[in-house]
């Protein structure tokens, strides 16, 4: 098993920038694939970015395509999403995922697709 922890949250004006990390205590990080999802006020939550195991797969939502980067570092256990040129519809809690897998090759987009998730961390846009 594995269990995520967001970190980083907090608030920002629109247009900062912001980045989250998601650390997993396992030693066999790679073997999970990871994705950040979100829930926005009076929302259901949503994807918004996921890579692969090795990290050389990754997809984001057309949401934020251009503003967010997806990465991980497997020798920290590290997941990270960069947030750039934030908007006051950002403003969410934001969730880390993880998923066992076989292929490294392999990222999921859907909720279902994940077994553990972290606590989840606020994210403020203000205008």
């Amino acid at each position: 098993q594995v269990q995520p922890v967001e970190s980083g949250g907090g608030l920002v004006q629109a247009g900062g920038s912001l980045r989250l990390s998601c650390a997993a205590s396992r030693r066999t990080f790679s073997s999970y694939a990871m994705g950040w999802f979100r829930r926005g006020p009076g929302k259901e939550r949503e994807f918004v970015a996921a890579i692969s195991g090795s990290g050389g797969r990754t997809s984001n939502a057309d949401s934020v395509k251009g503003r967010f980067t997806i990465s991980r570092d497997n020798a920290k256990n590290t997941v990270y999403l960069q947030m750039n040129s934030l908007k006051p519809e950002d403003t969410a809690v934001y969730y880390c995922a993880a998923r066992y897998v076989t292929s490294s090759s392999y990222y999921y987009t859907k909720e279902y697709d994940y077994g553990y998730w972290g606590q989840g961390t606020q994210v403020t846009v203000s205008s």
